[in-house]
């Protein structure tokens, strides 16, 4: 494994402890992982909350959207519910101010800012980069935080609010095809234009042959999301800078 390889627990690692939890992070925390990633959305009454979903229902034992519901009622579900083969214990949705004091002086962490959806339209939570950006500095974790996002628009904005943030722009099919740019010459454009530092790409669109492109263009490249120790094992000799999965155990045997 080259040294330069940062490994990254998605949600905390979302196949091994209920994700998005503390008790994930805890996890990963135990593992040889150099980030975090998880997802923030916004509640109804403005508090930043670390859950994947736009909706309740897939992990927690609620219902709803995350669009119209206050803090005190997304604090009562039980974010583990779900968890397949069950958890022994009520894992509460997180804040990010929580997640970010757990991580202190102890890992990276990687904050993807999510949109709100209701009815196949996404929209930006009112104030969620403002939010981020101060969370993070009170936090003192503004350099060990990188901050992605599949809304390009608004790294653009985290950029604007502090351009010492380091930020990286998740790159899916619905995003960019390599049919399309085969050359890459259309995404770097983009990338470089919203002043992010980082590519975190679908493993499904990577070639080997777009790496030293990515890097001459100034970007280091992450993959997401790699789920085997043998596709793991493939994709740390490439020369890639980072890979996200949901089984951070494996990293040990790399």
């Amino acid at each position: 494994m080259k040294n330069r390889l940062q490994r990254v627990a998605h949600r905390g690692g979302s196949l091994l402890a209920p994700e998005n939890t503390l008790a994930a992070f805890r996890n990963a925390l135990t593992m040889p992982v150099d980030y975090i990633e998880l997802d923030v959305q916004m509640s109804r009454d403005g508090h930043a909350i670390v859950l994947h979903d736009a909706d309740v229902e897939r992990v927690t034992d609620g219902t709803g959207n995350v669009l119209d519901l206050d803090f005190s009622y997304l604090r009562s579900l039980n974010a583990a519910a779900h968890f397949p083969g069950g958890w022994p214990q009520v894992e509460a949705i997180p804040t990010l101010a929580e997640v970010l004091t757990l991580a202190k002086g102890r890992i990276r962490t990687s904050i993807e800012i999510k949109l709100s959806e209701r009815d196949d339209v996404y929209q930006r939570y009112p104030q969620i980069a403002e939010t981020i950006v101060r969370e993070v500095r009170v936090a003192g974790m503004a350099d060990r935080t990188l901050i992605i996002s599949f809304d390009w628009g608004i790294l653009s904005h985290i950029h604007y609010l502090d351009p010492s943030l380091v930020t990286g722009a998740l790159v899916s099919k619905e995003l960019w095809s390599p049919e399309n740019d085969p050359e890459l010459t259309e995404l770097c454009k983009k990338i470089t234009a919203i002043g992010c530092n980082w590519i975190n790409m679908d493993v499904n669109l990577f070639q080997p042959e777009m790496l030293p492109v990515i890097h001459q263009n100034g970007f280091k490249l992450g993959l997401w999301t790699i789920n085997t120790l043998d596709e793991l094992r493939f994709f740390s000799q490439l020369g890639v800078d980072s890979l996200t999965t949901d089984r951070p155990d494996f990293f040990s045997q790399l």
